[in-house]
């Protein structure tokens, strides 16, 4: 745990949703790939697709707005991901261990909790951008 509870909650949705892909029958390839533009919160592929994951965490009834998690994925975080996906993707230091894949995607994972912690909701958009 950090001093940050921002960051805490942040770290604790993509727990979440790492294993909510896992469970769905996903490869976890890498988690927080960090890069000077930013970090990639979640890569993983599926029997067709190399997933690049967004991952947003709010508490219900929070300062953030109606709009949800989902609602903070906006043009400029899907134009920085799919920068931060070239990144990753021409990174040659783990390029030999990563599947190959016919296609990309771009998913967002939306997490809800309540005050104290509990998931109220988990929504996964795939092909989200």
């Amino acid at each position: 745990m950090s001093t940050d509870p921002r960051r805490d909650l942040g770290a604790a949705g993509e727990r979440l949703a790492a294993d909510h892909l896992a469970a769905a029958g996903y490869r976890i390839l890498d988690r927080n790939y960090r890069t000077r533009y930013g970090e990639i919160d979640i890569v993983a592929a599926d029997e067709r697709h190399l997933v690049f994951c967004e991952v947003k965490t709010r508490v219900a009834g929070g300062t953030r707005g109606p709009a949800g998690p989902l609602g903070a994925v906006g043009p400029a975080k899907r134009r920085r991901l799919r920068l931060l996906a070239v990144v990753w993707l021409s990174d040659e230091a783990a390029g030999a261990s990563r599947p190959s894949r016919p296609a990309l995607r771009f998913d967002a994972i939306g997490v809800t909790v309540d005050r104290t912690g509990r998931v109220l909701a988990l929504e996964h958009l795939e092909a989200a951008f």
